[in-house]
C-alpha cells in the first residue's frame, strides 16, 4: 500500500511539473520595451521641450526689450512741473487769498497791486474782482480758502465786526492742517487784547509801515 501511494504521488509530481515550468519560463521570458522604443520615446520628449524653451525664450528674450523701450521714452516736461518742483504754491490756482472787510478795501488793492507786480507774479484773489457772478457768497468764500497756496488775513476793527471775515478765517484754519499754504494773520489798528483767540497761536505781521508789511506778507508766500 505504501509503495502504491509513492508511485501515485511520485506521478501527480511528474504531472504538474511541466505546467510549472511552463510558467517559469514565460515569467523569465516576458516581453522588455527594446532599447529603439525607449531611444524613440525618449528622442520625442527631447524633441518637445526645445521648442518649449524656444518658446520661452523668445518670450523671455521680447519682455527685456519692451521694458527697455518703455523705460526710454521720457513723459513731456510740462512748464508747469517745473515750477511746480520749485515751489508748493504752483499746486493752487492762487498763491494768495485776501480776507477783508469792505471798509479795507483801498489797503487791500494797494496789497494786491504790489504782489502781482512782483517778478514772482503772484497770483491774488480778490473777493470783489474775481467772485463769479451770480454764486453763492459761501461757495465763492470756500473755494477761495481750498484754492489758494497761502491766506492773508487782515485784522482790523472792521475785519473784528464783520461775520463773512470771519467765517473765511475758520475756513481757512479748517484747511491749514491738510494743505501746503499757511495762514498770514497782518494786524492794523487792532490792540493785542482784540486779536482773535484762534491765531494767537500764530505769528502775525505788525502793520506800522505798509512797504516793510507787503514785503514781509511777500517774502511769507514765497518761503
Amino acid at each position: 500500500c505504501r509503495q502504491e501511494r509513492f508511485r501515485a504521488g511520485n506521478r501527480q509530481l511528474s504531472s504538474a511539473l511541466p505546467t510549472m515550468a511552463g510558467w517559469f519560463r514565460r515569467l523569465l521570458h516576458k516581453p522588455k520595451p527594446s532599447s529603439a522604443e525607449s531611444s524613440l520615446d525618449a528622442g520625442r520628449s527631447a524633441s518637445s521641450s526645445p521648442s518649449s524653451s524656444s518658446s520661452s525664450a523668445k518670450s523671455s528674450g521680447s519682455s527685456p526689450s519692451t521694458s527697455l523701450a518703455r523705460s526710454v521714452c521720457p513723459a513731456p516736461v510740462l512748464a508747469s512741473d517745473i515750477n511746480a518742483s520749485g515751489s508748493a504754491r504752483w499746486a493752487k490756482s492762487y498763491d494768495v487769498c485776501i480776507c477783508h472787510s469792505d471798509v479795507d478795501l483801498e489797503l487791500v488793492e494797494e496789497l494786491v497791486s504790489y504782489l502781482e507786480g512782483q517778478p514772482e507774479s503772484f497770483r491774488c484773489f480778490l473777493q470783489l474782482r474775481d467772485a463769479a457772478p451770480g454764486s453763492a457768497v459761501v461757495t465763492e468764500l470756500c473755494d477761495a480758502v481750498q484754492n489758494s497756496h497761502c491766506w492773508v488775513m487782515l485784522i482790523t476793527p472792521g475785519f473784528l465786526r464783520d461775520p463773512w471775515c470771519k467765517y473765511q478765517m475758520h475756513q481757512a484754519l479748517a484747511e491749514a492742517p491738510m494743505a501746503n499754504g499757511r495762514t498770514i494773520p497782518v494786524l492794523k489798528d487792532v490792540d493785542r487784547k482784540d486779536y482773535p483767540k484762534e491765531l494767537r497761536n500764530l505769528y502775525y505781521i505788525y502793520m506800522a509801515l505798509k512797504e516793510k508789511s507787503f514785503r514781509q506778507i511777500r517774502d511769507t508766500i514765497v518761503r
